[in-house]
Formats: structure tokens, C-alpha cells, sequence
């Protein structure tokens, strides 16, 4: 018998390829999730939850292809201009129960043409940031905020597509006019109540003082014309009786005939 050759050792099973990509996917799943939060990916879809995690800023590490995105319930105050920019996919945006009173007036470019529900209910939000929320085509929460009710706000709702499931939870907190405070914001401008009714009686007013004292400057300087003209006609006058009256002239007496 010839000699045995020795075997090579047999290579290690490697891992299949349902494997691999399930570790590649995971890898990329966790290396673009904000830490502490959870990105699960339904048919290619990736909604990113970060509710009650105390964020007291965005996190800047959202993935770019996220359609839903869930900040409530932390401790936000403040959203800066540009602050979802990249999520040019994002359908639904949930920043409810947070401390938010500041919204920079860019604070959602990039989301105008995409976004369907934006919910901003229960935060701190005093004046509806028009420059911020005007352009968008979402559908707007804004109910349990301790909103100031006056001509702006209501100039600002004109412009805004409101949720027809919260609208009527949105009341005044506070009010140019006493007798709307706590009452339901859209039922009063529902049944004519104008806010910026005291905004233009405030400029009439102002108006009407300010022609007032251009006419009684204008008058005053024709009181003052006229007299001085009368001084000073009295004066000449004056003048010309001061005058010497002029001698009579006599005729000349002729020789008798």
C-alpha cells in the first residue's frame, strides 16, 4: 500500500448568507439609531422611537430614511432651525409632552412636502411661530398648550391645516380680551369673535389723535397768520395817521376886471 497522505484540515463552516446580511443589517441598524432609542424596520420602513428617554435636544443621529419618528414624553424646550432637515422621508412627527416654548422659524425645513401629522400638543407654546409652520402641508396638533389669544395667533391659524381631532382642546390661556380666557380658541372665532377687532380700534385710535394734532397745529398757524396780518395792518395804519396832513392849496387872486 502506498503511503497515506495526510489530510488538510477541513475549513471552518462559515456562516450563510441569510447570516450575513442579518449581521450586516443589524450593524447598520445600530450604528445609525440614536443611543438609547429603538429604530425597528417594518418592510423597509424604519420608525425611530425615542419616547421618555429625557432628550433635552434632538438627536442628531436620526436615520435619514425614518417615516416616523416618536420624541414625546421628554424634556425638550427648545427646536432649532434645521433640526430634521435630513428626514426629507418623514411622514409623522410626535414631539407631544415635552417642554417646548421656542421654535426656531426654520425648525422643520426640509419636512414641507412630506409630512402628514406634526403633534405639538401639551408643551409650553405660548405664540404660534408662523415662519415655522405656515409652509407645512401637515396636519397640526396644537391643543393643550397655554396659548396667548390675540390678533397674531389668530392671524397664524389662518395659515395652519389644524387636526380636526384636536382642534376643540385648543383654548386660551391667557387673552387680549379677559372674557375668552379658558374657553375653546376655535369656538370663538367660530362664532365671529375677531381679535385683532382691539388690535384696529387701538390703531384708529392712535390715528385719529394723530390727525387731531396735525389740525389743531394747522389751525393754531392760521389763527397766528391772520392775526399777525391784522397787526400788522394796524400798524400801517397807525403810520399813516401819524403822518402831516398836507397844507390846503389857495387860489390866486386876480386883478379885478
Amino acid at each position: 500500500m502506498g503511503p497515506v497522505g495526510k489530510q488538510s484540515p477541513a475549513a471552518p463552516p462559515g456562516p450563510t448568507g441569510g447570516s450575513c446580511l442579518l449581521l450586516l443589517f443589524c450593524l447598520r441598524l445600530g450604528a445609525s439609531c440614536p443611543q438609547g432609542c429603538q429604530c425597528p424596520d417594518h418592510a423597509g420602513a424604519v420608525a425611530v422611537h425615542c419616547s421618555a428617554r429625557g432628550l433635552q435636544e434632538i438627536p442628531k443621529d436620526i436615520p435619514a430614511d425614518a417615516v416616523l419618528l416618536k420624541l414625546d414624553a421628554n424634556k425638550i424646550a427648545h427646536i432649532p432651525n434645521g433640526a430634521f432637515q435630513h428626514l426629507n422621508q418623514l411622514r409623522e412627527l410626535d414631539l407631544s409632552q415635552n417642554t417646548i416654548e421656542t421654535i426656531g422659524p426654520a425648525a422643520f425645513s426640509g419636512l414641507a412636502g412630506g409630512l402628514r401629522l406634526l403633534d405639538l400638543s401639551h408643551n409650553r407654546i405660548r405664540r404660534i411661530p408662523k415662519d415655522a409652520l405656515g409652509k407645512l402641508s401637515a396636519k397640526i396638533r396644537l391643543s393643550h398648550n397655554p396659548l396667548h389669544c390675540e390678533c397674531a395667533l389668530q392671524e397664524a391659524l389662518w395659515e395652519l391645516k389644524l387636526d380636526p381631532e384636536s382642534v376643540d382642546e385648543i383654548a386660551c390661556h391667557t387673552a387680549v380680551r379677559d372674557e375668552y380666557v379658558g374657553k375653546p380658541l376655535i369656538q370663538a372665532l367660530d362664532s365671529g369673535v375677531s381679535f385683532c377687532s382691539t388690535h384696529h380700534k387701538t390703531t384708529d385710535v392712535a390715528m385719529l389723535v394723530t390727525m387731531f394734532g396735525w389740525f389743531t397745529m394747522v389751525i393754531a398757524y392760521v389763527v397766528y397768520y391772520v392775526r399777525q396780518n391784522q397787526e400788522d395792518a394796524r400798524k400801517h395804519l397807525e403810520y399813516l395817521k401819524s403822518l402831516p396832513s398836507a397844507p390846503a392849496s389857495k387860489d390866486p387872486v386876480g386883478p379885478t376886471p
